[in-house]
């Protein structure tokens, strides 16, 4: 089997169409609006060709400062950095630029190119899983964690680009500023339904890691409910919950009563009021459309929480991950300390926020320091088993 995925590596050409990538550039010369078009596709290390990546990363240059694509300009920017020579002088942009049919046809060109290089980056995933399988230097677990991450990663970049010039950029924010001007104190991230709380953070931040830390029993689990359930409820964001501690029956029950506004405790006792039952049965049907997801399995380790996550993320749009708690979760292995293995964690977590671009919002557990102040007010390092929390997190937040 070895022999054979080598053999496969080193005696076939890698996929791509020469012919689409020449047709994609042609283009360019050819009508205004085709470079745009291209660049809502591709990206230059799409292009299989080194050559053809040099010319479009130059094209798209040209494009950003509003200048006109044409033959003169391109060959005087390409001469002026010494690429032109190397990605075949003048006379190769010259058949460039004659080399296509129509330029109408340069979204279908581009996702003939765009698909080859999704097939090259399965090959190099492929091969590099088969590789590490058979060296065997990290456990079966970790593996498959590396190659759903790969294949993952590789289904993301069907739709999001790896470079952002910082033309690019710069636009966004301002269009973010002046969206903000508009709407001053506009949340920007996801809502928690908690005025002061979005006040302070605009919302929770696509890729942020929030900790929300307390002591035991202060209301870690119950203000993270409130947060996922006016997220999916009201804001109609998809969130995934991922509880270590209680039961998704326990959560289900904290949420129906919240939305409810019935004591839950009316619930345990069994002692109803007739008037609790029409708003239970109308906070039923709210919670049974929403978008919210559930894993109470227990135990999981942060390859299993990644593992889940991106699965999920894949199946459909996700918008918040709740982890309730992180002290309960495990590492990949053994390590020397506890603090280490935490610290693990954080990292991991913060991980999953940037690769999926969701808030994580993690609860975690506060040390027993806190409660000899007068004030009980908790401090950063009060943080249970790792000071590389606070490093991690974008936001901390304390109940007490």
């Amino acid at each position: 089997m070895a022999q054979a995925v080598s053999q496969i590596s080193l005696d076939k050409l890698p996929p791509y169409n020469l012919e689409a990538e020449q047709s994609v550039i042609g283009a360019c010369f050819k009508a205004e609006d085709a470079l745009s078009k291209a660049l809502e596709i591709l990206s230059e290390d799409d292009f299989y060709k080194v050559s053809h990546q040099t010319v479009f990363r130059n094209m798209r240059a040209l494009f950003e400062v509003n200048q006109p694509i044409d033959m003169l300009g391109l060959a005087d920017r390409m001469r002026q950095s010494n690429e032109l020579e190397p990605a075949g002088g003048i006379n190769y942009l010259s058949q460039l630029e004659d080399f296509v049919p129509t330029a109408t046809a340069v979204a279908h060109h581009a996702k003939i190119v765009r698909n080859k290089k999704i097939l090259r980056d399965l090959i190099t995933t492929a091969t590099e899983i088969v590789t590490n399988s058979y060296n065997e230097s990290d456990s079966a677990e970790e593996i498959l964690d590396l190659a759903e991450k790969s294949i993952f990663e590789i289904s993301e970049k069907r739709t999001r680009r790896s470079f952002f010039s910082l033309n690019e950029v710069v636009k966004e924010n301002f269009k973010i500023i002046e969206k903000l001007i508009g709407e001053p104190g506009m949340v920007t991230g996801v809502p928690t339904g908690f005025a002061d709380f979005d006040s302070k953070t605009s919302g929770l931040q696509p890729s942020d890691l929030i900790i929300i830390a307390a002591r035991p029993s202060m209301g870690k689990t119950s203000f993270a409910l409130d947060i996922a359930r006016y997220a999916c409820l009201h804001a109609n964001i998809a969130t995934a919950m991922f509880s270590l501690e209680m039961s998704k029956e326990q959560l289900g029950m904290r949420m129906l009563c919240a939305e409810a506004r019935v004591n839950s405790s009316k619930l345990r006792t069994g002692y109803l009021a007739s008037s609790d039952w029409p708003r239970l049965s109308q906070a039923g049907e709210k919670l049974a459309n929403a978008k919210m997801f559930i894993d109470d399995s227990g135990a999981l380790s942060l390859l299993d929480v990644r593992a889940r996550a991106r699965r999920l993320a894949a199946e459909q749009p996700l918008g918040l991950i709740i982890i309730d708690y992180l002290q309960l979760m495990q590492s990949r292995g053994k390590t020397e300390s506890r603090q280490l293995e935490v610290s693990e964690i954080s990292r991991g977590l913060k991980s999953l926020a940037k690769e999926i671009n969701v808030p994580v919002v993690a609860l975690s557990q506060l040390s027993r320091a806190v409660e000899s102040r007068p004030d009980k007010r908790p401090m950063l390092s009060d943080l249970r088993e790792s000071g590389s929390i606070e490093q991690d997190a974008d936001v901390v937040a304390f109940i007490y």
